[in-house]
């Protein structure tokens, strides 16, 4: 073999090997709850509850034993595609944290529970009907979940409250290549960016203020050291193998003339 080709195939199985290694995650960089021992409890005195924030879409539906007198409080459209049909219409939180309410008017909502503001309802409607049945949901509840997930983007959310354990099971869990220590949490209070960190390899990430997340938030997580080595090296590569490969076939060919 000439020194070129042995040279060639040096270079080869030198750039495989540090792809291999730089693929490989240790036990500590992808295990959750490493602290955490056999049988252990840990009370859970984080009391998240959702509240309302500007820009969400509420919906609210009033119903009571007279049909007739809880009609006027529920705001319908009729659409006509596919054949006419009648269809709630959500209320927008606007900017000065309010909804427009039939019959009562102007509402505050916002800093406000879904159980909260079914009381205030209760409270305004109690001159109208009796007893009423406040149905209330948040329609614009997703998260995003970006970074060394599997499946990365935006996902909605039924009900009131998702952990960040849930929301990064929804996109398929972290690859091996994310950082469980530092993940990032982005949450939107009026306008105003708040970044919390969070570690997951920690029992005591229950107690973080974003275990529970909220409409719109944002999950990253970050690559560790590995896979920006990895990415550095693939950028490279390509180049590299391809010389290699001719460097390669050049000696062949010249040893088979030869």
């Amino acid at each position: 073999m000439s020194k070129l080709l042995k040279a060639s195939v040096d270079y080869f199985v030198i750039f495989l090997g540090i792809m291999l290694i730089s693929s490989c995650a240790s036990r500590k960089e992808v295990v959750y709850f490493q602290d955490t021992g056999n049988f252990e409890t840990l009370i859970n005195n984080n009391a998240f509850v959702s509240k309302f924030k500007v820009d969400d879409l509420v919906s609210i539906h009033v119903s009571s034993l007279n049909s007739e007198a809880s009609a006027p409080f529920n705001l319908i459209r009729v659409a006509q595609e596919g054949g006419i049909q009648a269809q709630s219409v959500d209320y927008l939180v606007d900017q000065a944290g309010e909804i427009d309410f039939p019959v009562v008017g102007k509402l505050k909502i916002e800093g406000l529970s879904p159980d909260e503001l079914r009381v205030l309802l209760r409270d305004k409607l109690s001159d109208y009907l009796k007893d009423p049945i406040i149905n209330i949901r948040l329609r614009n509840f997703t998260v995003t979940i970006l970074g060394e997930v599997r499946t990365p983007g935006t996902y909605p959310v039924n009900g009131e409250q998702i952990t960040i354990l849930e929301a990064i099971g929804f996109a398929g869990d972290l690859t091996n290549r994310g950082v469980r220590e530092n993940v990032l949490v982005i949450r939107d209070f009026n306008g105003t960016k708040v970044y919390t960190r969070v570690d997951l390899t920690s029992k005591n990430m229950v107690k973080s203020p974003v275990f529970y997340l909220t409409q719109n938030d944002v999950v990253y997580v970050e690559p560790n050291k590995s896979a920006i080595r990895s990415s550095s090296i693939n950028t490279n590569t390509n180049i590299s193998l391809t010389i290699a490969s001719l460097l390669i076939t050049s000696s062949i060919l010249l040893l088979t003339r030869l």
